[in-house]
């Protein structure tokens, strides 16, 4: 069956000169070494779960009180006033005659 496989640059240059040194075409290098992996029960180790981002910092003033929490819809509502509001100042401003 034929297959296209991503190899990277140097893993293909390693499989090459091994194929070259062994007197093999790297056609059946690459099918004995798979075979040799399946053999052996070899299973490719799951990548790590890459790290949770760190908290974010909130700066806190003594004596007064926490700022709640808000949801990622709360946030973008505040973005979303901030740039209409931004919108609407700079159609104003541009509206106005030039005298």
């Amino acid at each position: 069956m034929r297959i296209t496989l991503d190899i990277p640059d140097d893993t293909f240059r390693q499989l090459k000169a091994q194929a070259a040194l062994s007197g093999m075409k790297l056609k059946e290098l690459v099918t004995q070494l798979i075979q040799l992996g399946l053999a052996a029960g070899v299973t490719p180790s799951l990548p790590a779960q890459p790290p949770s981002p760190p908290p974010i910092a909130i700066k806190r003033v003594p004596g007064t009180a926490l700022t709640p929490a808000l949801s990622n819809a709360q946030l973008y509502d505040m973005l979303n006033d901030q740039d209409l509001a931004q919108y609407q100042n700079m159609l104003q401003h541009s509206a106005a005659p030039k005298w």
